[in-house]
């Protein structure tokens, strides 16, 4: 049940190698499209999609609750996708949401500029400065949506298992290195450690979605993490009095574990 994300520059060949993967190892290919679907299909607007899909959100996007809610419903279309099992992930920051998990395998796929800017213009049809202008516009809204959602370095090779150049290796050959990289690094146990901390993953993302979609409890920035049969709340709130509804209502709707409060109460906190 291994989880296979790839993170790409434009142009280096990820939805390429991402299929061609997905086809040597019969696993379910996540595209764009299905995460889109997902994100529709639980409640966000269809119109507001492009203001935050792998983009850096401008000033007045960044502070708005839509940012938050796509953030929150972007966790949940990822997780509910990788409870699949053997999935291939493009983009959308996938590498980070799964870092932590025993059985992912992080890929990030890069390639030259004088290949980029020459698969552009043989693409699209354009001439050298606008393959250029859309390489530049890619990578800093790339690099934006990482920082802003994950705040992480997108193009930091340390944040993936591994990063291979398609100006040297073309698709099948960059889908052969992962699928051998799969076959060393995937094990049986790390299989079942993945599928536990998928399991714990998928909880509390769904119980923070209940939160803030059901019950609009009024903690900004509001994340859970599992620790054997603790669950922690983290967050930031203006009021004591939200952050014990908040513990409240969790520990109504998963009356199976202690809820744990590490939420932060700033009295003249105002996010929006």
């Amino acid at each position: 049940m291994a989880i296979i994300t790839i993170s790409r520059e434009v142009a280096a060949l990820g939805d390429e190698v991402a299929a061609a993967l997905a086809k040597k190892l019969n696993y379910k290919f996540i595209t764009r499209k299905d995460i889109e679907k997902s994100l529709v299909e639980h409640g966000f607007p269809e119109n507001k999609l492009p203001k935050y899909d792998e983009r850096k959100p401008g000033f007045l996007a960044s502070l708005a609750k839509d940012r938050d809610e796509y953030l929150d419903l972007l966790h949940l279309a990822l997780l509910e996708a990788a409870d699949q099992g053997n999935v291939v992930f493009i983009g959308r920051g996938a590498f980070a949401l799964f870092a932590d998990v025993p059985n992912h395998i992080g890929i990030r796929l890069i390639a030259d500029e004088k290949t980029r800017v020459q698969r552009l213009m043989d693409e699209k049809q354009w001439n050298e400065k606008q393959a250029k202008q859309r390489i530049n516009e890619s990578d800093t809204n790339r690099f934006g949506f990482h920082k802003s959602f994950y705040n992480v370095d997108w193009s930091a090779p340390q944040n993936y298992t591994a990063v291979l150049n398609t100006s040297i290796l073309d698709c099948e050959a960059a889908a052969d290195v992962i699928l051998l990289l799969s076959k060393q690094l995937i094990t049986e146990e790390s299989e079942q450690k993945g599928k536990i901390k998928l399991d714990q993953m998928l909880i509390a993302q769904r119980l923070i979605n209940q939160l803030v979609f059901d019950h609009k409890v009024k903690v900004e920035f509001l994340h859970a993490v599992i620790e054997d049969k603790t669950i922690i709340l983290q967050g930031v709130s203006d009021s004591i009095a939200t952050v014990e509804l908040t513990t409240r209502l969790a520990s109504e709707i998963l009356p199976e574990y202690k809820i744990q409060s590490a939420i932060s109460v700033i009295h003249d906190f105002k996010a929006y």
